[in-house]
Formats: C-alpha cells, structure tokens, sequence
C-alpha cells in the first residue's frame, strides 16, 4: 500500500489530465505556438520591407488592431455559453488564417489596417476558448493542465521562434511571404485537429457535485458582479509582467544600463527557460482557490525584488549591471509563474458554471487591455529613470494584496431553497479534495 502511494505523484508527473482530447488540445497549443512564432517575429519586417508601411502607419495598424481585440474574449465567452466550445474554437481559428491570408492580397495602409484588426479578433478569442475547454476538460485538474500547457508552448513559440530566425537570414519577399503562409497552414491544421476533439461537458461548475441544482443558462451575468469585475481590474495591472519582459527590459538594458545590449534577448530566453523547468512542478501550490489566493503574496515580493534589482542595475559596471538585471528577470518572470496558476484557478473558481464563459470572457479583458497599456506604462518607467522601478514594484504589491482581499472567503448566508443557485459559501461537499470552492454570491470571476 505505501509502495502504491509513493507511485502516484511520480506517475502524475507525467499524466495530461483530460485524456486523449486533452492531449488533442495540447497538440493544437503547441503547433499554434509554432505558426505564431514563425510570424511573430517577421510581422513588422514583413510591414516595413515588403508592404513598405512607415513607422506610423505600423503604429496605427497596431493600435487599431489592440483595441478591437479587446473585443474579441467577452464575445467569445458569450458564444460560448450558447454554442459548442470546440466549434467556435474552430470558426476562430479559420477566421484567424483567412484574415491573415489576407495580407497578401494588399499593400494599401488602410485595407492591411482592417485586415490586421479584424484578424486580432479571434485571436484574442482564441485564448479564451482554449482556456475555458481546459477548464473543462481536465475539470479540478484544471490548473495542472493549464502548467503543462504553458510549459508546452514556450517550446512551440522557441521552436518557431528558431525558424523565423533562420527564414529571415534569406531576407527576400519571398521568405517573409512563406512565414506569413506557414502560419496560415497551422491554423488550418489545429481547426481540423480540434474538430476531432469532443465537446466537453458544460456543468454547473467544473468541480460541483452530482445533483445539485443548475440555473437557467443566462440568468447571471458578470457585468453586474462587482467583485469579479474588481478581480478582473486589478489582473491588468499584475498582467504587466508581459509587458515588463518584452519591452521594459530591452529598452532599459540599452538607454540605462551599462550591460550589453545583447543581454535583451537572453532575458527572453532565460524566462522561457524558467517557464519550462518550473510552471509544472509549482502547479501544486496553485490547484485549489485558497492556494491560489495564498500565492499572491509571493508575486508581490517577485515583484517588488525585481523592480528593485532593475534600479540597482542603472549602478556601477557591466558586469554588476549584468548580475542586477539577471536578477530582475528571475524575479519578474518567478511572479509571472506564480500569476499564471494563480490567475488561471480564480478566474474559473469565481465564475459561476452556467455563464462560465461569459466570465471567463471578460476576465480576458484584463490581458488584452495590458496589451494596450502595458508598453506606455512601462515607457513611461524607463523615461523617468531608476526611481520609478521600486515604485512600480510597490504599486504591484498593493495590487496583490487587494486581491488577495478581493478574493477573500464570504460568510455563509442562509441555506438556498431548492430552486436557488448555491450560494458562494465555504465549500460543499466535493469529490476531489483540491476542488474549487463554490461560487460568489453571483460575483463574477483570463
């Protein structure tokens, strides 16, 4: 029996929850990343060089593009709810490569402008849509699942990262037209793939227990739940890891530092290193909602540790500029870890499972509007100079702690009469002991 037990989490460790179509979708993740990192890399040369936009004119197909993605997770949630996951997984999908097939039929600024945001549409919805299949795919494994994944597709993005790169040595039209064309290809193999996946069950919650009664599909609504629109705003703000890594780091290392300016691309690597060695094995801390509210008080020291060590960095030589930065990027991308299991639970944990996807729909907001704002905040850090890293890092603190307040257990009002939703008390009886506790008093829940 002990020797049974000792087995388990070694078995574990390697064991996708949700099962073949769990895999499926893991195999969807991956390629997507690779197509995504094929073109990622190329889209602003393939704008300058080939469809020779200025710099303002890429600005403002960015920019536009931004804003109308924002758009793209609640209405994927509300689609969601009334349609099966994996077909509106495979609408967006195609709609994806089709806008961006699309791009090589012009090179007009205001038909690439329109192309650019229609496509951002359903990207932004797609990562709603994998998201809520996961959650209900792989049910209280959910987190697990969701550390695999992540874990899965720095790999996929590196992979395509590495192609792109060598793609781009050849620098012709033809090259960048071929990168753009790849891309298109995954998508239309994950919309085929994912169409092999069944639909998963769409219970009241993930992780309720049988029989317990379930409202009419549209009677809540997270528009009105206050509390997880408030969860929802604070997650902006704590998305700016994603902003911080990508472009914090590289304007800083140059305009600040006296550390090579080839240490950019390393942070880079160096997070993509840390993400695949340590989003699984950390996944355990993260798998219930009390331990995911308990980690965002480790965020807040990650934060506030790097933000510090980015001002010690604008001090002394390269080599200690060196080390300060380093430290930094351990830092900021330990508290993207930990944010990423902690952010996932309580986004489904907090929502209500007969409008699960409209909740998880409008907790996406809160990465595309980081998208948005997170380069002028982070702008606006390097051009003020060393102070405002330590002052970033506080705000982001305090950022954690009201969330950690926000998220809090409710006291347990009256027991609900037969016809009522469970009410968002401490937890019921569940089947698996690291289920998520029962929803908020119809308070809404990336």
């Amino acid at each position: 029996m002990e020797s049974t037990s000792s087995r388990v989490p070694f078995v574990r460790r390697f064991a996708v929850p949700g099962g073949r179509d769990g895999r499926r979708m893991l195999v969807v993740a991956v390629i997507d990343k690779v197509g995504t990192g094929l073109w990622s890399g190329a889209s602003t040369l393939y704008f300058i060089y080939v469809a020779h936009l200025s710099v303002a004119q890429i600005g403002v197909l960015m920019g536009v593009s931004g804003i109308l993605g924002i758009a793209g997770p609640p209405l994927a949630g509300r689609l969601a709810d009334r349609f099966p996951v994996t077909r509106v997984l495979v609408v967006a999908q195609l709609a994806r490569g089709a806008a961006l097939l699309a791009l090589l039929t012009t090179h007009d600024p205001v038909l690439l402008t329109l192309f650019s945001a229609l496509g951002a549409l359903p990207d932004r919805a797609s990562s709603v849509l994998s998201k809520l299949f996961a959650a209900r795919i792989a049910g209280p494994h959910r987190v697990r699942y969701q550390a695999i994944q992540r874990t899965a597709v720095n790999v996929g993005w590196a992979v395509g990262a590495a192609g792109a790169a060598a793609a781009l040595t050849v620098g012709t039209t033809a090259s960048y037209q071929a990168l753009l064309v790849a891309n298109v290809a995954s998508y239309v193999v994950i919309a085929l793939l994912t169409l092999r996946c069944a639909e998963p069950p769409a219970p009241s919650r993930v992780v309720a227990s049988a029989g317990r009664p379930v409202a009419a599909a549209g009677a809540v609504t997270p528009w009105r739940d206050r509390r997880y629109l408030a969860f929802t705003g604070t997650e902006i703000w704590l998305f700016l890891d994603d902003s911080l890594l990508q472009v914090g780091f590289p304007l800083w290392i140059v305009h600040a530092t006296t550390a090579p300016a080839g240490l950019a691309p390393l942070v880079l690597v160096l997070n993509s290193v840390l993400v695949i060695a340590l989003q699984v094995p950390l996944s355990r801390f993260g798998e219930t909602r009390a331990g995911a509210r308990r980690l965002l008080l480790p965020i807040g020291a990650a934060f506030l540790t790097g933000g510090v060590a980015l001002a010690a960095s604008a001090n002394g030589g390269p080599w200690f500029a060196t080390g300060a930065v380093l430290l930094a990027a351990v830092a900021f991308s330990v508290a993207e870890i930990l944010h990423a299991l902690s952010s996932w639970e309580l986004s489904v944990a907090l929502a209500p499972g007969e409008a699960q996807g409209a909740y998880l729909g409008v907790h996406g907001l809160a990465q595309s509007a980081q998208r948005s704002l997170g380069p002028v905040v982070v702008g606006a850090a390097v051009t003020l100079g060393a102070v405002a890293w330590p002052v970033l890092g506080a705000t982001l603190v305090a950022v954690c702690l009201a969330q950690h307040r926000i998220v809090r257990p409710t006291a347990a009002p009256a027991p609900p009469g037969p016809d009522h939703d469970v009410p968002d008390t401490g937890p019921a009886p569940q089947p698996d002991h690291r289920a998520a506790a029962p929803p908020l008093p119809h308070a809404p829940g990336t």
